[in-house]
């Protein structure tokens, strides 16, 4: 078993039982599935531009005990009793299904696009931006496709994309 808390976040440096560790103010960096820790202030100051965060505070917070955290790990498995193995393996996508799209599916990374925008102007943007892009990508492809099978290939080409 570890001898530690947790790891920091950015530097992955052991937080120890009992340690002055950071969180970010901002709620999306503290939902339990996330979860961000930091063991220094320079390494929450380093996520900070990564988050695109307009305005964060670090808040001091202290690990728990060894004995804190070994109740609170004995706690879960009671209230949450342990799934069978084949519930606990995480879903292997079967090919036929990582190809199955719906017309609502987003197709861009909604990141790297507002991370774009913002960097080419300054502007935030709207989430339902990502929506009118992705119709227009499917408009694109879809053109793709027809000049594709009209050319009798199987494969869209960088050329089929007008």
């Amino acid at each position: 078993m570890e001898n530690f808390w947790r790891k920091c976040t950015p530097c992955k440096k052991p937080i120890g039982f009992n340690q002055k560790y950071w969180v970010c103010s901002v709620s999306t960096c503290n939902r339990q599935r996330t979860g961000l820790v930091f063991c220094s202030i320079e390494c929450f100051d380093s996520h900070v531009p990564v988050m695109n965060h307009r305005d964060a505070g670090a808040f001091e917070r202290r690990a728990p005990t060894e004995a804190q955290w070994k109740a609170e790990q004995a706690l879960a498995t009671q209230v949450a009793p342990s799934a069978p193995v084949e519930q606990k393996l995480k879903k292997v996508v079967q090919p036929e299904e990582s190809h199955q799209v719906t017309e609502n599916d987003v197709l861009v990374v909604v990141s790297k696009v507002k991370a774009y925008i913002r960097a080419r102007s300054g502007m935030n943007t709207s989430d339902r931006v990502m929506d009118l892009l992705s119709d227009r990508i499917r408009v694109l492809a879809d053109e793709a496709i027809r000049r594709a099978e009209q050319n009798e290939r199987k494969t869209v080409l960088d050329r089929d994309v007008h």
